[in-house]
């Protein structure tokens, strides 16, 4: 029992040391990796919780596609022409101070909370394996699922149009041609 809270307090630790890493950051794409960190960790804590579909959910959906998307959007953007600055004075240390509030709220809540509770029933044997939650989706819920792929797989095909690079003045099929500034001299 200690070592499985032991095992808990280190993963929590690593989660909020990402966390506050991804926050502190100034590259970007090293944000987006403390977020992958943060992600993994958290479906970790989620593993020890007992809830196995909910964190292979976490890799695959956040800490894969939706982190290739950032990073490719990042990659795009070009992050060495960004300029970083602050653009309220102050709205650090603003930001700090309502965290701890914060923090401290929602710890004095939990301690005033934590005597009066009884202990929680275990879950049902086999609750919320991956099986089960596929078997009940796709039998009980066929039609929005298909409705939410067709909806992925239209917002995949429009970022694919938006990204495409088109250049209107060539005809399809050639290759651009550079003009010389020496070209125009001897032309005229």
């Amino acid at each position: 029992m200690l070592t499985s809270y032991l095992i808990f307090g280190i993963i929590a630790l690593v989660a909020i040391a990402t966390a506050i890493a991804m926050l502190v950051t100034r590259n970007p794409v090293f944000a987006v990796l403390f977020l992958v960190m943060n992600f993994i960790a958290v479906a970790v804590i989620y593993l020890l919780l007992g809830a196995p579909f909910i964190a292979f959910t976490q890799v695959t959906v956040y800490a894969g596609a939706i982190m290739v998307l950032f990073l490719f959007v990042i990659m795009m953007l070009g992050t060495e022409k960004m300029i970083f600055s602050e653009p309220l004075k102050g709205q650090r240390w603003l930001a700090g101070a309502l965290a701890l509030i914060f923090v401290i709220a929602v710890s004095a809540f939990l301690l005033s909370q934590l005597g009066n509770q009884p202990p929680m029933p275990a879950p049902a044997q086999g609750f919320g394996q991956p099986k089960d939650v596929g078997v009940l989706l796709l039998d009980n819920y066929t039609l929005p699922v298909l409705i939410v792929s067709l909806v992925i797989l239209v917002a995949t095909i429009g970022a694919v149009v938006l990204t495409r690079r088109v250049n209107n003045a060539q005809p399809e099929g050639s290759l651009p041609v550079a003009n010389k500034p020496e070209d125009d001299k001897e032309g005229k």
